[in-house]
Parts: structure tokens; C-alpha cells; sequence
């Protein structure tokens, strides 16, 4: 079972936004059933897990039904980059899942990131590497050494990106169901990126980002 641990009252009034300049106000924060979609959420996810579709890789996120994506949000804290009322990326992230095939998910020390995408429209634009900092300060100020994260092991870019962030490969798995071994990949978990320095500079679309219902 997967427990995410509480955070003081001062940690809690941590304020998670980025203001970018240009096109309009990219915000992250947790997902709100009250305010946000399930449905559009799991759209989003599939247009962004297209490309590993495409490849033959039945990541869960290719297909998953809204069930899934609700179900796997709430195991974690789901969080989203949300421009215009449009979600533009996500993750969730977990405590120690003792539950995991991955050993290292096991740990007590250690925190794990999934559900991970980014709106094809605004991939390489800076949301991506926002949501990366915002899950390394969320393990880090909650005590875990690490964060962890999986990814297809053919998935060459999306390997080349994590370790352009700083992660580094410690093992392969074979999740249940899934035609390929996954890259299990982790990094230090440190508060050195604060929010305020994810100020910096978005290249933002010029034209709204279309997101089912």
C-alpha cells in the first residue's frame, strides 16, 4: 500500500506556479476532481504516449481507461501543468510502493514518479523539465534519498532525457503484461532547485493547446 507521507502546515503553504511570459500562465499544482478532468487528463495522456504506441510499446498510459488514470492518481499525489484551463502535462508521484515489482520502489527512502507526460504541443518547451524539478523538491522535502522513475527500455529518447536531468540507470525490470523490460532509473532527491528557480523563460504555443472533454 502506498502512504504519502504529510507535510507541515509550513510546507504545505509551498506555493507551485510558474507565470510564463508571452502566450499566457502555465500553473502547477495538484489535480482538482472538482475543477479538473478525469476524462481530459487520460486524453492527454494517450496523445502524449502516442509515439511509444506507435513503437509497440503497450505502456499502460497508450490505452488506459479514465478508471485507470483515476485510480492510479489517487494511489499517488497527482499533480499538472495546467495553461488556460488546458492540462498540459502531469505526473504522479508515489511513497514506497511494497506492492512494486522494482525492488527499489520497495524502499523506505525512496520516492517514485509515474503517469509522467507532457502534451505533444508543448514537449521541449520547459514543462517537462518544471514538472521534473517539482517532483524532485516534492521526494526532497519529504525525507526520501531518492526518486525514482521507469521507462521503456527501447525508449532511447525518453532515457536520453532523464539522464540530461540527472538520473542514472541502476536496473531493469519486466513489468507484468508488458512486452518490453523496462530502465529503472534514479536520482538524489535535493531541495537545490527551488521554485523560484523555475522562472525561468517557457516557449510558449502560439495557439491554444485542444483538449478533449
Amino acid at each position: 500500500m502506498v502512504t504519502v507521507k504529510p507535510l507541515s502546515a509550513r510546507q504545505q503553504r509551498v506555493a507551485i506556479h510558474h507565470v510564463g511570459r508571452g502566450a499566457g500562465r502555465v500553473e502547477l499544482r495538484r489535480f482538482d476532481p472538482a475543477r479538473d478532468s478525469y476524462e481530459a487528463l487520460t486524453a492527454m495522456l494517450h496523445r502524449a504516449f502516442a509515439r511509444l504506441g506507435a513503437m509497440g510499446l503497450n505502456c499502460t498510459c497508450v490505452d488506459q481507461t479514465v478508471e485507470v488514470t483515476c485510480t492510479r492518481a489517487r494511489r499517488g499525489d497527482c499533480y499538472v501543468a495546467v495553461c488556460d484551463g488546458q492540462i498540459v502535462g502531469t505526473l504522479t508521484l508515489y511513497a514506497p510502493d511494497r506492492e512494486s515489482l522494482c525492488t527499489l520502489y520497495q524502499r523506505d527512502d525512496v520516492a517514485s514518479m509515474r503517469q509522467f507526460a507532457v502534451e505533444p504541443a508543448w514537449q521541449a518547451r520547459g514543462v517537462g523539465t518544471l514538472l521534473l524539478a517539482l517532483a524532485d523538491h516534492w521526494a526532497a522535502i519529504r525525507g526520501y534519498a531518492e526518486l525514482a522513475l521507469d521507462t521503456p527500455q527501447p525508449a532511447t529518447h525518453l532515457i536520453a532525457l532523464y539522464r540530461s536531468q540527472g538520473f542514472r540507470i541502476v536496473d531493469f525490470v519486466r513489468f507484468d503484461g508488458k512486452r518490453y523490460a523496462s530502465a529503472i532509473l534514479s536520482k538524489p532527491a535535493v531541495v537545490a532547485r527551488t521554485l523560484a528557480n523555475w522562472s525561468h523563460r517557457l516557449t510558449l504555443p502560439r495557439k491554444p493547446v485542444a483538449c478533449a472533454a
